[in-house]
């Protein structure tokens, strides 16, 4: 389901148990539209998400990692400014729409006591965070400034007036009485999903149509089915359904989204629930903001270089015609008295070829033997560029080669990995070191850490930088070493000098899924020790080579990998 009204609600219920009362101690805005609060309440910190992202846009707590940038935005130094030690009082939902309300009290710089709300307004690309305060209505701040130009129906700018959105149409179902519900059920004469989203507030497309299938399963039984479904919302079961089609998050099973295909997960809260709903899917779409930028130097990077090597490959399939320049140099300095001057053309016995007769162009201006010394000069060039465009030829595929490593890692990194690949890129060359950045230390990001069947650790490199790392410096050489054969990902060691058969298959499952073709099935793998791993003088980061090595076939599937990220229980 959406993020809808409904879902607002129940998890509005989620997060006054845990927050309500508590006191901010830190406030993150790692991403543009998203703000990280930690809150203590009741003797723990707890993460607050709240998403204005135009496709994502939530808010539950959460336990994911994120990084925040070098230097804090604007909107989140104004928040520490207003809010830093605050005390939540109350969160409240407006009607049954998607706009929430944390009310916060707080003394300022004279140590008056402020009353303040941070209001989020969950709709789409319309979404957006803003603080006002309370007495005087007024906005603070914005994480989106939005002036007339924009909307004329209110500005979102410092210093405006708060207006509501507006009132969404139809009853609240969590305020009504059984009566105005039964009445107004009555007064639809079809019970579709649209109907029901017509006549009351909050209810997304997925919960309109859980109702309406209820509701049209009993027909008689109208206020019964009104009054089972809301009281559900009162004993939740967070459940992700995943079909064929489509994945969906609900407060309880909807037993009209289920087909033969579907797979039913449960969750302990809402919060789990949104974490492994909205992870993987926030996490592609952050790397391809921030990986965007990248993906495009590094294609048109790829670009140049095809375009290198291609006239290098076309100089080599001249040089094939070296000695046939040779052999005309020859033949015209054997026969130079039967070249006749200011001739274009001339043919002579090839004494290499049986004596027939080979045509050999001249140039008028020059005496016969000048244009054979232009033959042997021709000859001699050619001779000499096989050997510096051979090695040119390898240079240039081992960058294409690197370059394309570097793609296939931003296709699996994290947001937090971007960073790294892109000090990598800056380190070989490839991009400039802003000037108003610092430079990011890599040596503190660790490979990722993951676990066999039995326990023993395997560790997976995030970057080529890290893949030397781990490979060359943090693996003993009598552990094993895994890659995909001959494609682009990344370097896998498994932390034993004796793995068993089953871990050494789970580590290549790994090195298949975190390589360039972790959705193909029959990825091939190398496992050796890392002993028998080497890096050439010179070569690219992440670029090794090897020997005595053993191929497992693999066809990588990504729920053992997640399964491979916690330890196995004892």
């Amino acid at each position: 389901m959406s993020f809808d009204g409904v879902f607002t609600h129940v998890m509005i219920q989620e997060l006054r148990e845990k927050l309500t009362g508590g006191r901010i101690s830190k406030i993150h805005q790692p991403y543009p539209n998203e703000l990280v609060l930690v809150i203590r309440s009741l003797g723990k910190n707890h993460k607050l998400l709240l998403s204005a992202h135009p496709s994502y846009a939530r808010i539950h707590l959460t336990n994911m990692t994120y990084q925040n940038p070098d230097t804090p935005p604007n909107f989140v130094m104004m928040l520490r400014k207003h809010l830093d030690g605050a005390l939540l009082q109350e969160i409240e939902q407006v009607e049954n729409d998607r706009i929430i309300h944390f009310s916060f009290s707080h003394r300022n710089e004279l140590g008056d006591l402020e009353d303040l709300v941070l209001v989020v307004e969950l709709m789409g690309r319309h979404s957006t965070i803003l603080l006002l305060n309370r007495e005087s209505g007024k906005i603070l701040d914005s994480v989106k400034h939005i002036g007339s130009s924009q909307n004329s129906y209110r500005s979102i700018l410092p210093g405006a007036m708060y207006t509501d959105p507006p009132k969404p149409n139809g009853l609240n179902p969590f305020q009504i009485t059984d009566k105005q519900a039964f009445e107004q059920l009555s007064l639809l004469t079809t019970l579709t999903p649209s109907t029901i989203q017509q006549s009351f507030q909050g209810f997304g497309r997925d919960t309109a149509t859980e109702l309406a299938s209820r509701l049209n399963a009993n027909p008689n039984e109208k206020l019964p089915v009104w009054q089972a479904f809301l009281k559900a919302f009162e004993q939740i079961q967070p459940t992700m359904l995943q079909t064929e089609k489509k994945e969906y998050f609900i407060p309880f099973l909807y037993p009209s989204l289920v087909d033969d295909t579907t797979t039913v997960s449960h969750f302990n809260s809402l919060s789990e629930l949104l974490d492994a709903f909205y992870h993987e899917k926030a996490e592609r779409d952050r790397v391809k903001q921030q990986g965007g930028q990248l993906i495009k130097k590094i294609t048109n990077e790829i670009k140049r270089n095809e375009g290198k090597r291609g006239k290098r490959e076309a100089t080599l399939i001249e040089a094939e015609k070296a000695e046939l320049l040779r052999q005309k140099g020859e033949l015209l300095t054997t026969f130079l008295h039967e070249v006749p001057r200011g001739e274009k053309l001339v043919k002579l016995p090839n004494y290499y070829e049986e004596d027939r007769l080979m045509e050999i162009q001249l140039d008028p201006a020059l005496t016969p033997n000048q244009n054979a010394q232009k033959y042997f000069q021709r000859y001699q060039k050619l001779r000499n560029a096989v050997k510096v465009v051979g090695e040119q030829l390898k240079e240039t595929q081992a960058e294409i080669d690197y370059l394309h490593s570097v793609l296939s890692q931003l296709e699996i990194a994290g947001p937090m990995d971007v960073e790294l690949i892109k000090e990598e890129l800056i380190m070989e060359g490839y991009l400039k070191r802003s000037s108003v950045k610092q430079k990011r230390s890599t040596q503190k990001a660790k490979p990722a850490l993951f676990y066999a069947s039995d326990g023993t650790e395997i560790l997976v490199g995030r970057n080529n930088l890290q893949n030397d790392q781990l490979t060359l410096k943090t693996a003993n050489k009598n552990e094993f070493w895994l890659h995909a054969k001959d494609i682009p990902g990344s370097h896998v060691i498994i932390r034993s000098t004796d793995p068993s058969e089953e871990t050494m298959i789970e580590a290549a499952e790994l090195a298949a899924y975190y390589s360039k073709y972790r959705h193909s099935a029959q990825v091939p793998v190398d496992i050796v020790q890392v002993r028998h791993v080497r890096k050439p003088r010179g070569a690219k980061p992440g670029y090794v080579i090897y020997d005595n090595q053993k191929t497992f076939f693999i066809t990588p599937e990504e729920a053992r990998v997640e399964q491979m990220k916690t330890p196995p229980q004892k």
